[in-house]
């Protein structure tokens, strides 16, 4: 019998594959293969890249394989117990909360566990490790320089004010699409019975509905669009640092607060490295990582030592409004509920009778290269 390979390095897992490649499976023998982490989420890798590689750091025996894919495709990853990840990520709060209350998610233990805010977690089975705000976006140099779009009722002003500008040139969630846009349009209409006077703007507008985040900055940057609405704040400013076009407002009325959300899968094939992962994820080290190097922000308190507020947080505490992780969010994926509300919707956006989009009426566009 052969003796057992050393416990693999970092080094050690490129140079294994490296010599597999050569057709030297008897020489990368030598190395033992990591324990793979299998790791479905919602959340772009560029974005949280140097948090995986710290992890990685810290934990060579571990490989992690990351699965970026959309909010509803983790839904699906998460129910097909024929192929469970490791780890699951969302910023789809409600979805999240509804997996881990119906088994999906396993319980933690332990020090950094007991130790993160209370209101950032539930049942010690799913955490919320981030606090982002949700922004509008828009293009500066497409709209006029007297144009206010500092908050929810001046963007409501301003579509209805100045349709022929906005006409057929707005980016929104589709909810029946996105379940991360269907929570926000949620909280929305939690916090402001006013929102639904916005979302029939938004329909006069002719807004078009994406699916993410991501189609609508793409948008932004081509000049297809000069606004888009509720994007997450850490994608929004990323996407900025390389398209300076695009500005970014954290509105002065009220700013949603989102936390993406992580749990460990019940069925997970590899279930301590996946329980090594989220405390890492919780784990002061793991914090510092996420609010120094990446355009993620930690929950407030979830790092004392952290040493900065993160960029992504307002400045003024007092408007901010967090969408609580309670069981209020698990009516949200009541099947009859939501066909009610995306019927609420619907009723609301297509609003009858509005003339069609003319070009004429647009502010002239040029518009950039697509990333």
């Amino acid at each position: 019998m052969p003796a057992a390979c050393p416990t693999v390095t970092m080094l050690g897992r490129r140079v294994a594959r490296l010599l597999l490649g050569l057709g030297l499976a008897g020489t990368a023998c030598l190395v033992q293969a990591a324990t793979p982490l299998h790791i479905a989420a919602a959340l772009d890798r560029p974005v949280i890249a140097p948090v995986l590689a710290a992890f990685e750091r810290a934990h060579p025996d571990i490989d992690i394989r990351y699965a970026d894919l959309a909010t509803r495709a983790v839904e699906h990853r998460i129910h097909d117990i024929s192929r469970p990840p490791d780890v699951v990520i969302s910023s789809a709060m409600p979805s999240q909360l509804a997996a881990a209350n119906a088994g999906y998610a396993a319980r933690l233990s332990g020090p950094t566990i007991a130790n993160w805010p209370a209101r950032f977690k539930w049942r010690d089975a799913v955490f919320g490790f981030t606090f982002e705000p949700v922004v509008f976006a828009y293009r500066a140099d497409l709209l006029p320089a007297d144009m206010n779009l500092d908050s929810h009722g001046a963007l409501y002003r301003a579509l209805t004010d100045r349709r022929p500008q906005f006409c057929g040139r707005v980016a929104i969630y589709d909810p029946a699409q996105s379940a991360v846009g269907y929570a926000l349009y949620q909280a929305d209409a939690g916090h402001t019975a006013r929102f639904w006077q916005l979302v029939s703007a938004f329909g006069r507008a002719r807004a078009h509905q994406l699916p993410d985040t991501r189609a609508m900055l793409t948008g932004l940057s081509e000049g297809r669009f000069v606004l888009a609405y509720n994007l997450l704040g850490a994608y929004a400013r990323r996407y900025a640092r390389t398209h300076p076009e695009i500005r970014i407002v954290a509105p002065t009325d009220y700013t949603l607060m989102l936390s993406r959300m992580v749990f460990v899968h019940r069925a997970a094939p590899h279930p301590d490295a996946a329980r090594r992962f989220v405390t890492y994820l919780l784990s002061q080290q793991g914090q510092r990582v996420l609010t120094h190097q990446t355009q993620l922000a930690g929950p407030p308190r979830a790092d004392p030592s952290a040493g900065r507020p993160s960029a992504t947080r307002p400045a003024d505490q007092p408007r901010i409004m967090p969408i609580a992780l309670d069981a209020g969010l698990l009516a949200q994926v009541d099947p009859a509920q939501r066909r009610r509300d995306l019927a609420q919707w619907q009723a609301r956006f297509a609003v009858p009778g509005q003339p069609r989009c003319r070009s004429a009426d647009r502010v002239s566009a040029h518009a950039g290269p697509s990333r």
